[in-house]
């Protein structure tokens, strides 16, 4: 276990901060395997950072030692998850199922949860960097954790959950899943037991030569190689920014759509329109690509997988984005997205032999749409989060945007958007956030 007194960039926001390993609580076995279809392998790059703010009662009287218990049951369900990643003979990856762990980390900070909350606001959204891990897959996959859970107690007894996921292992709803069944264990539940994940290395067997002549989907972008350091390498630094569009707020916007458009749509438009003004030129924005919930589901784990739809919206080359009324833009993503393009990513990667770098969050300007995940399903003592956060790290250029929940009543609480774009392009976007509607 290590100890340290300096975190958060030597400004004492957190202090005494501790890091240990949590497993499963039974041996796996020997010699099992998790292999990434496709799409986990294309999304490889990118990771999940999410943060769940609780009340002093939701942890009262719990010790680090009594959240850690009821983990090695909850482990024992999703052991690939405290697993590691070797590659093959052909290079392709794939989870060696090794009981490693995931890193468990605590501190503590010097504010109190309110004081926090309030810090956060506006320009200060990055301080949430310090209640979750930051750490990527590489450059020793084998020494790699795919996990970081990280408790933060306020001075006033409240406490921070962060949870820094590899997207290999998932999308944002399958995050929700995972975290929502560490409450119920913890309340006592007895999840289900694991289901058997023992696998050749079948894909491994490809002979074939990649195939030429096939283009890759719109919806991602093929990057340099990476090798054994899975993040994007940008071209410009990349700033997010964060802000809570009320239920208020969201009545006056859709009032000046010239049709009823649901909040999504609604919100995605103004975006696009407010960056295609910033972009102005060659570089507007004239197709974008949306993410949303999917209706596969995953033969192998049945809970975690990549399963959300992926779809691009295309204008006509002679359409202005610029000059486009928002409810068009709303219309166009409502009814213009394509066919999901998941099967499309799978075989561009299977092209490869699991092997290429793609780059999906920001390949385009991309929207994901997060309304019906069930962050707020994380109960501690009966108590939900007070408040929940979620951003993408690994993010292309084009940039992205989430649309969360406000809260755990989402029609009441409205929004939270989760903005990550070139750092030079943030101010003005802001603007034309607040002068054309308001917000921020």
């Amino acid at each position: 276990m290590v100890s340290s007194k300096e975190a958060a960039g030597g400004t004492g926001l957190i202090f005494n901060m501790k890091i240990s390993s949590v497993g499963p609580g039974r041996v796996t076995g020997q010699d099992i395997v998790f292999e990434p279809n496709g799409m986990d392998l294309a999304v490889k790059l990118h990771y999940i950072r999410a943060i769940y703010y609780f009340n002093s009662q939701a942890f009262e009287g719990l010790t680090i030692r009594k959240v850690k218990e009821p983990m090695f049951t909850w482990f024992n369900r999703f052991y690939m998850t405290c697993g590691r990643f070797r590659r093959s003979e052909s290079g392709r990856p794939y989870i060696k199922c090794n009981d490693c762990g995931v890193r468990f980390i605590e501190g503590q900070s010097e504010k109190s949860l309110d004081e926090w909350l309030d810090m956060k606001k506006g320009d200060n959204s990055d301080i949430e960097k310090f209640l979750v891990s930051d750490k990527i897959i590489g450059p020793e996959l084998a020494f790699s954790p795919l996990v970081f859970l990280q408790f933060t107690r306020f001075k006033c007894g409240g406490m921070a959950v962060g949870l820094s996921w590899a997207h290999v292992l998932g999308d944002a709803f399958s995050v929700a899943e995972f975290m929502n069944m560490l409450g119920k264990v913890m309340a006592g539940y007895e999840p289900p037991k694991p289901l058997n994940l023992a696998q050749s290395l079948t894909k491994t067997q490809y002979s074939q030569s990649p195939t030429k002549g096939l283009d890759d989907p719109l919806s991602v972008k093929r990057v340099d190689p990476v090798g054994d350091n899975w993040i994007t390498v940008n071209k410009c630094k990349m700033e997010k920014f964060s802000f809570h569009v009320t239920s208020t707020q969201l009545s006056q916007i859709q009032s000046k759509m010239s049709a009823k458009i649901d909040t999504f749509e609604t919100l995605c438009a103004i975006i696009w329109l407010s960056v295609a003004k910033v972009r102005i030129g060659l570089s507007e924005p004239k197709f974008v690509t949306i993410c949303k919930k999917g209706t596969r589901k995953n033969k192998v784990n049945g809970i975690l997988s990549n399963s959300q739809m992926i779809s691009i919206v295309k204008t006509d080359s002679d359409f202005s984005v610029v000059d486009a009324n928002p409810s068009e833009l709303a219309y166009l993503i409502k009814n213009g997205g394509g066919a999901d393009e998941q099967k499309k990513v799978e075989e561009a990667m299977e092209r490869e032999h699991g092997v290429a770098d793609f780059v999906v969050y920001g390949a385009n300007l991309t929207f994901v749409n997060l309304e019906d995940a069930n962050f707020y399903g994380f109960e501690s003592k009966g108590q939900k989060p007070m408040s929940f956060s979620c951003y993408i790290d690994g993010v292309g250029d084009e940039g992205c945007v989430l649309v969360l929940p406000g809260g755990p009543k989402d029609d009441d609480s409205g929004r939270i958007l989760t903005i990550t774009l070139p750092e030079n392009e943030v101010i003005e976007v802001k603007s034309e956030l607040k002068r054309g509607w308001s917000l921020l």
